[in-house]
């Protein structure tokens, strides 16, 4: 199928663009306005690079939070705690982020003039992605001289894409200060691949087949070698956990070797492994994204589902609002009367009822917070029921790019390209959000940004996903639509995007933020 066979939404360019070379807007008076130009070809092209770097950097949940963490605070917003009162801390033109549990997110700008009751244009994304976490106990006896790993898939992880892999690990540590008594987390990844998953040479006939392989019994890391190399398989009852760190001590039930290699990347020093109370490890790929293609034109990198869509919601909450919170030191200034917000959430992949994840309350309640901060002792169902009814959500996963060498998989006219656009993702069963007035109120939203939109659906004899849109429209009520960025190989190990999208996503999203307001105004 080519490009020309798809339904692509095109977005004219406008007549009235200021700028015939694609270049920004200048703000008129930057110190009560922002730029809603669209970003220029080049400006898209800037994006590439910088998720790549992303991408290769930020391994697991938490070091990805963390990253969007330092990126808000580097850019003026600042962070809220949901221990303390927000009352006196939220005010017009202000940017604010707040996290949950280091694994999920929710950022998101005052409008100069808003006022209780207004609307909100809000992104939903999910951070977490497919991966393989350390069992409590992770040590396991040691087999044939070889040192092993005890873990567990989460979601679809230890799928066949999974074997013969360099895999490194990272995570989260929790570590007691003796002296104060108080436990703080550390964030911690080793930078060599430690673990890999042996397939069976295929000489060994039908044993080796990896179709209905055992994740508990045939797919254990090995992560190293016994000290004394063993014949065969060592009994049950000659082995015993170590106690480094002392009996009853978290490092007791963990390989010997790798809380050594956690440790000394922390700067523990050898006598002080019981100060690590506890531990969130997991293994990745440790192949950084790249560039690829003749001319470059894709991106290949691990964790795209779904942080690719996380990368660009941010990116353009950030493009949309900078310097907001600056307008003394000569910034501009958000001067829209709406809440502008990007919600990242964890456990999507695990159905999102913990929490932590967008079936928790973290972006309801983020928004009542913020109803109740300016709306003072009028707060209440009237002016939330009223927030939500003006409020419109983008469901931001990531879509299936079409796949050359299965096109009798897809849909005609349905199967969306790489390097063209978000794609909307429709469903007749309510699996997304979608509908005819969501469809229509993002065209126009891409018609302004001059952005192209695709659409995806699914054949009748298949069945689509689910993604966090669903749950978060019903139970705050408001219009939404499920729309992200194609990629091939969703949930393999290794997947592959255009080097276009993160900025295409970006572009799109800016122009969200930057025309929901004006455009809802014609949805009556």
């Amino acid at each position: 199928m080519t490009r020309n066979d798809m339904i692509s939404f095109q977005s004219p360019i406008s007549a009235q663009r200021p700028n015939e070379a694609g270049k920004p807007m200048t703000a008129i008076n930057r110190e009560s306005t922002i730029s809603r130009a669209s970003l220029s070809k080049s400006e898209v092209k800037s994006y590439t690079n910088r998720y790549i770097s992303f991408s290769s950097d930020n391994p697991t949940v938490f070091h990805t939070i963390a990253y969007f963490n330092n990126q808000l605070e580097s850019h003026g917003f600042t962070q809220l705690s949901e221990r303390e009162s927000w009352t006196q801390k939220l005010s017009a033109g202000g940017k604010y982020f707040v996290e949950r549990n280091g694994s999920s997110l929710i950022a998101f700008v005052v409008g100069k003039n808003y006022r209780p009751g207004n609307g909100a244009s809000m992104i939903a994304c999910h951070a977490d992605v497919l991966t393989t976490r350390l069992k409590p106990i992770s040590a396991l006896p040691n087999k044939a001289g070889y040192l092993q790993l005890g873990v567990a898939p989460y979601a679809d992880a230890l799928n066949s894409t999974w074997w013969d892999r360099d895999l490194g690990i990272g995570g989260r540590v929790l570590i007691k200060d003796k002296s104060t008594g108080k436990i703080e987390t550390k964030l911690v990844k080793l930078g060599w691949p430690i673990a890999r998953i042996p397939t069976l040479a295929p000489h060994f006939g039908g044993a080796a087949s990896i179709a209905n392989a055992n994740k508990e019994t045939q797919m254990v890391p090995i992560i190293g070698l016994d000290d004394v190399a063993s014949d065969g398989e060592q009994k049950e009852d000659e082995w015993k956990p170590s106690l480094l760190g002392g009996a009853g001590t978290f490092a007791a039930t963990q390989p010997p070797r790798l809380v050594k290699a956690i440790a000394g990347e922390l700067s523990i020093q050898d006598c002080k492994y019981s100060t690590i109370v506890s531990w969130g490890l997991e293994l990745y790929d440790i192949q950084s994204a790249q560039l690829g293609g003749l001319e470059k034109e894709f991106i290949f990198a691990g964790r795209i589902d779904d942080r690719l869509c996380s990368f660009s919601a941010i990116e353009a909450l950030l493009a949309s609002s900078e310097s907001s919170a600056n307008s003394l030191g000569g910034g501009v200034v958000d001067d829209s009367s709406i809440l502008k917000i990007v919600g990242l959430f964890d456990d999507e992949e695990i159905g999102s009822l913990l929490r932590q994840g967008a079936h928790g309350n973290l972006l309801p309640i983020t928004i009542e917070r913020i109803s109740q901060s300016f709306a003072g002792l009028d707060a209440g169902a009237d002016v939330l029921a009223q927030t939500y009814a003006n409020s419109f959500l983008i469901s931001a996963d990531v879509s299936h790019a079409v796949n050359p060498n299965y096109l009798g998989s897809y849909l005609e006219n349905h199967s969306p390209s790489l390097n063209v656009g978000i794609a909307i993702q429709a469903d007749a069963n309510g699996h997304t959000t979608t509908d005819s007035v969501s469809t229509a109120l993002l065209q126009r939203i891409a018609d302004k940004s001059d952005s192209k939109l695709q659409v995806f659906h699914t054949r009748n004899d298949t069945r689509e996903g689910g993604t966090v849109g669903p749950m978060l429209s019903s139970v705050m009520g408001v219009r939404a639509i499920d729309a992200g960025v194609p990629q091939l190989s969703m949930h393999s190990i290794r997947a592959t995007t255009g080097s276009l999208d993160p900025g295409l996503g970006v572009k799109l999203f800016k122009g969200f933020f930057d025309h929901f307001e004006e455009v809802d105004k014609e949805f009556t």
